[in-house]
């Protein structure tokens, strides 16, 4: 199970034998449910898909795609308005009907991912356009321990 409090910007990744935290980015918009909101979605949530397996740190994704790229200054100063997603994904699906699934508030339809960001990127605020933003080596530490269909409780 994965526990995500907002005030806090910790994620907190609960198994049977073992208790895990990281520090976290969520959305600058704070929290809430509406499409096109740009915030961090909440309630309960299951692990819909997990993207990425196998690919390099730092793996650009577009679309949930990987385009090739691997992500370095150079590429960011390139493209600096791109909203960075990098080496894992694991896309979010709702299981609150009229909270965080179907309608104008479903978290799939949002693409709300917990993800890889640029280490120059700040953890422990917020700054994300709703998804949850991880450091690259904890999303490759998380994304090895859980699976498919793994709650995540978002506070």
């Amino acid at each position: 199970m994965i526990q995500i409090d907002i005030d806090q910007q910790q994620l907190k990744w609960i198994s049977l034998t073992a208790v895990k935290q990281y520090i976290i980015s969520s959305s600058i918009k704070g929290r809430g449910q509406l499409k096109n909101s740009e915030q961090t979605p909440t309630g309960h949530h299951i692990i819909r898909a997990k993207i990425g397996a196998g690919l390099a740190k730092n793996a650009v994704f577009v679309g949930r795609r990987f385009t090739g790229e691997i992500y370095q200054p150079a590429l960011a100063q390139q493209y600096p308005q791109r909203d960075w997603i990098l080496t894992r994904i694991l896309w979010l699906s709702g299981c609150e009907v009229g909270h965080n699934r179907l309608g104008d508030c479903d978290t799939m339809q949002r693409y709300i991912y917990i993800h890889g960001t640029p280490d120059s990127e700040p953890m422990g605020i917020p700054a994300s356009h709703g998804c949850i933003r991880m450091r690259n080596c904890d999303v490759l530490e998380l994304f090895d321990q859980v699976t498919i269909g793994c709650d995540v409780f978002i506070d």
